[in-house]
């Protein structure tokens, strides 16, 4: 079993946001000596709770400063951007560090409706998609865009032996049936739907797949969210910070995350307490043997050879323990 990270730069009360950007820094370097096999960063916009708003960037300084994990993005916002643009800065990713390149990209827009405005003032930038994937795709990878494109004669610079390796990232159908239409990697959001709908978005991905040159199989990993602790009562305490996240994300409410006290003091209402109960009963926390246990069960069940974690705690030692002890559990990181 590989296992990846996927770090969304959250931010948490008493600190600065621009503390947490430091800290994904500093994790990266830590889950590369651990022997984690990707560290995926993401992208959000006009949020207080996730302040990575640039993956590109964030990428660019893992890369330098760590020495065989691959970094990647999970990913960027697609409709945002030129795919050309998307395309010449992950080749200089991509000269930063040959062969340990990821571009992960996504339809969705990583915030309200009318921040994606912001970013791009076309309001049906998403519709062009598969098209822009397609796109990128030549770019990235140096082979030639389709015959009679408009853009036929541009190349994304600067070329090298090796070329970013492209994934589509989705929550739903949607992003499964492009994947598997154009032969690249697919990565489930399933830390966001809480595994609804991933055995379906499998399903259709592995089954309609078509072989590329590169990945003449399918290729599939999840990204799902667990914590692990020296004890299961402190993994479950640690986790309250996300329960309460969850919950004012309902509200509409995006800001940084507070400690397990203060989480555990919230006036919740009957309903909100429902739903917490629901998620403690699909969370994967608890002890690094307990959650190696649920998460192998899980890949099992959806026939993965790779899971990417993410983790959410309010202090960042919190997070470096349960990588750290996840890493020891599922054997990765050498000992002795």
């Amino acid at each position: 079993m590989r296992l990846s990270v996927l770090d969304q730069s959250t931010a948490s009360q008493g600190r600065s946001p621009a503390e947490a950007i430091r800290e994904t820094l500093a994790l990266a370097r830590r889950c590369d000596a651990l022997r984690y096999h990707r560290y995926w960063v993401s992208e959000h916009h006009n949020s207080n709770s996730i302040v990575g708003t640039a993956p590109e960037v964030l990428m660019a300084a893992i890369a330098a400063t760590t020495q065989r994990i691959r970094v990647g993005s999970a990913g960027v916002m697609l409709p945002h951007y030129s795919a050309l643009k998307v395309a010449e800065q992950f080749r200089v990713l991509e000269g930063i560090a040959p062969g340990r390149i990821d571009l992960g990209v996504g339809r969705a827009p990583g915030s309200d409706q009318r921040t994606a405005l912001a970013l791009n003032p076309d309001p049906n930038a998403h519709e062009g998609f598969p098209q822009h994937v397609l796109d990128l795709q030549a770019w990235v990878s140096g082979a030639p865009l389709s015959k009679g494109h408009p853009f036929g004669m541009i190349s994304a610079n600067p070329r090298g032996e090796t070329s970013p390796e492209l994934w589509i990232l989705g929550s739903s159908d949607y992003g499964a049936q492009l994947a598997a239409h154009f032969g690249l990697p697919y990565a489930f959001a399933y830390f966001f739907t809480d595994g609804f709908g991933v055995e379906q978005a499998l399903d259709l991905y592995r089954r309609n797949y078509r072989g590329s040159e590169r990945h003449p199989t399918p290729q599939a990993t999840i990204c799902v969210w667990a914590l692990a602790a020296d004890t299961e009562a402190e993994a479950r305490r640690l986790a309250l910070t996300r329960e309460h996240s969850r919950i004012l994300r309902d509200l509409g409410v995006r800001e940084a995350l507070v400690t397990p006290d203060e989480a555990a003091a919230y006036p919740y209402t009957d309903a909100q307490r429902a739903k917490i109960e629901s998620m403690r009963r699909k969370a994967y926390v608890g002890t690094a043997e307990q959650v190696r246990s649920q998460l192998t069960d899980l890949a099992r069940q959806l026939e993965l050879d790779e899971l990417v974690v993410v983790t959410w705690t309010h202090d960042p030692a919190a997070r470096h323990r349960s990588y750290e002890l996840l890493a020891e559990a599922f054997g990765i990181t050498p000992t002795g």
